[in-house]
């Protein structure tokens, strides 16, 4: 006679069930990613799903060559991006301490790590890719500003908040004068700084399982 299923199996199928519910709730409330066609709604979108990407100076120990950092990130709030990326960094870093003599950036992100580029290749133009050409900057430490960029920093990465504090960590933002945008095929799209920055976030559907 077969035997009945054990509690230990049935307790996991519970699970497993309660977990795919969890997710599919959670999936419900993430912004749909805009169409091919609205290009300051993609970048935005870029911007606020994404928590790291590459951001290359121009390198004192290298001689000039260029450098590229893996480097965490926030533009706000959930739902209350501006598009400006903050970073939170030391100067034990080199990424911060070129940046402060050459101010000279460039910050590159990617779809590939929100999951919605399903198996295609990263580099492949449909799976979106964002590049953010500016002047990285210092936030003045008693600002507004860095009030934000510190909550906005803090809510996505809760780690920050107790990294050492001998390590002199710092709060920067990247002023953008550039911004190269691939979300489809034909070429990178046509989208100024003042675009982009301007598009609400609030303009983002939700995406539907329905």
């Amino acid at each position: 006679m077969a035997s009945s299923s054990s509690p230990s199996s049935l307790f996991l199928l519970l699970s497993l069930i309660s977990f795919s519910g969890v997710v599919s709730s959670r999936q419900l409330s993430i912004p749909r990613k805009p169409e091919p066609s609205n290009a300051a709604g993609t970048a935005r979108w870029l911007a606020a799903q994404n928590s790291w990407g590459v951001l290359s100076t121009i390198s004192n120990d290298l001689e000039g060559a260029p450098f590229g950092n893996v480097v965490s990130f926030s533009d706000g709030l959930p739902g209350q991006g501006r598009g400006i990326p903050y970073f939170y960094l030391t100067t034990l870093d080199p990424t911060p301490r070129d940046a402060l003599k050459d101010p000279r950036v460039s910050f590159a992100i990617s779809e590939a790590p929100t999951g919605t580029c399903g198996k295609i290749d990263p580099e492949n133009p449909t799976c979106s890719k964002l590049t953010l050409n500016g002047k990285f900057k210092l936030v003045e430490g008693n600002s507004s500003e860095a009030e934000f960029a510190r909550q906005a920093l803090f809510s996505k990465h809760p780690e920050m908040k107790d990294w050492p504090e001998d390590h002199n960590f710092q709060l920067f933002k990247l002023d953008i004068e550039h911004i190269f945008l691939i979300d489809w095929f034909g070429g990178p799209k046509p989208l100024s700084p003042e675009e982009y920055l301007k598009y609400k976030q609030n303009q983002f559907s939700l995406l539907s399982l329905a």
